[in-house]
């Protein structure tokens, strides 16, 4: 038997007639015994009886009903997870990201989106710019996002948004709680210093290098968020990027922005080789809007 054979012959068997089938196939009633008669044709036996006006299924047809109704079920399933794809309301979205935006931003991105699609599944690691070619090629995650990170070859980089670095500092250093402060502004506190922390590091360096100014560190941490919260015991100031400083803000501390700013992007990488899912690029959208509203 054949897909459509199983179709019409379920149809039939089960609305006990051919007008019935025709109308929840939203086919025509001799369409409908068109593909009856070749049915049993094909099979070599009658798969229905005309009884007072309605059709009943023969021995045989009862013997292979069970069957049928196995594939036809499968066939129906098939049918609605393509549906539920194409509404990507099934999936799988394995997504790494900076540490600095499992804050916030991911998170609340992931929330929203999962609240509309409950049935897509989130895979969610954090991954710094130095492994994540690795992460990748590795097929660890599909789509990365992360911080100024360089331009790789075989890589497709999507900018969702802007940042900055800024000084995470105790209020009790600046009083006057200022909005902005200069590299010069920050010599004679003590500095917290984040070890390799990749092209972030270097955009700090390169401005250092332009005023002539190095700030001297007796503390060196490895990860942003470690800095922040020293700065909150009251230690000194630390460079951090907004999406860390916000997230750990204390009673006790402030931000200011560089004077001038600055910036860098923040960006979403994916393999040229291996195309989006439908679901991992509508989710590609949620995080877009969720930098909009950072």
């Amino acid at each position: 038997m054949r897909l459509r054979h199983i179709e019409i012959f379920h149809a039939i068997y089960t609305t006990g007639s051919i007008t019935n089938a025709a109308k929840i196939l939203h086919v025509s009633q001799p369409s409908v015994s068109k593909v009856l008669s070749h049915a049993e044709m094909q099979l070599g036996f009658d798969l229905f009886e005309r009884v007072k006006g309605r059709l009943t299924p023969t021995d045989e047809a009862e013997m292979l009903f069970d069957e049928v109704d196995k594939i036809y079920q499968q066939m129906r399933s098939i049918k609605n997870t393509a549906e539920n794809i194409k509404k990507s309301e099934y999936g799988q979205i394995n997504i790494a990201g900076s540490p600095a935006l499992g804050f916030d931003v991911i998170p609340c991105a992931i929330a929203k989106y999962h609240h509309k699609h409950h049935q897509v599944n989130f895979n969610v690691q954090t991954v710094h710019n130095d492994a994540v070619m690795q992460t990748l090629l590795e097929h660890k995650c599909d789509l990365a996002v992360l911080f100024a990170p360089n331009s790789m070859l075989g890589v497709t980089s999507i900018e969702l948004a802007q940042s900055e670095l800024v000084i995470v500092y105790p209020k009790a250093s600046f009083p006057a709680a200022p909005k902005k402060l200069t590299l010069n502004q920050l010599k004679e506190f003590e500095y917290i210093d984040i070890g390799d922390s990749g092209p972030l590091a270097d955009l700090l360096w390169t401005r250092m290098m332009q005023d002539s100014i190095n700030l001297e560190a007796l503390i060196k941490v490895q990860t942003y968020f470690i800095a922040a919260r020293l700065v909150a015991q009251g230690v000194g100031i630390c460079v951090v990027d907004r999406f860390t400083a916000q997230g750990n803000l204390s009673d006790n501390t402030a931000i200011a922005s560089f004077d001038p700013p600055l910036t860098f992007p923040v960006k979403a990488l994916y393999l040229d080789n291996k195309s989006l899912s439908k679901v991992s690029q509508e989710f590609l959208s949620y995080l877009s809007d969720e930098f909009s509203n950072s």
